[in-house]
């Protein structure tokens, strides 16, 4: 279709293992330098001797390629993409029949 922007990597969602060290405010804030990106989210997930096991969220512009590059510097590694959206806007994921069917059975319910 003429005049319809490119579809893009819109949001990824990643398990990531790092080392401690860069803290987490650090590698949030160099994952958000990354051209295209908009936000970056960085949820701990786990703790262990040597290593940190976060939920890294990223939305904007995306190139995965690039985002991976930046984690991989840091001594990071990328063990799952967990979520992506793509396209012209961002999609967020619908609720499951089995979500919606115990949104139904609670109500009314205090």
């Amino acid at each position: 279709m003429a005049g319809r922007p490119k579809p893009k990597l819109k949001r990824i969602v990643l398990d990531v293992l790092k080392p401690h060290i860069p803290t987490l405010p650090d590698f949030a804030m160099k994952l958000s330098s990354i051209p295209g990106v908009d936000g970056v989210d960085v949820t701990l997930i786990e703790i262990d001797r040597d290593t940190d096991t976060l939920k890294v969220t990223i939305e904007g512009d995306l190139d995965y390629n690039n985002i991976r590059s930046v984690i991989e510097e840091r001594g990071g590694v990328v063990h799952s993409v967990d979520e992506v959206s793509a396209g012209v806007i961002a999609v967020g994921e619908a609720p499951s029949a089995e979500h919606r069917f115990k949104l139904r059975t609670h109500e009314g319910k205090g």
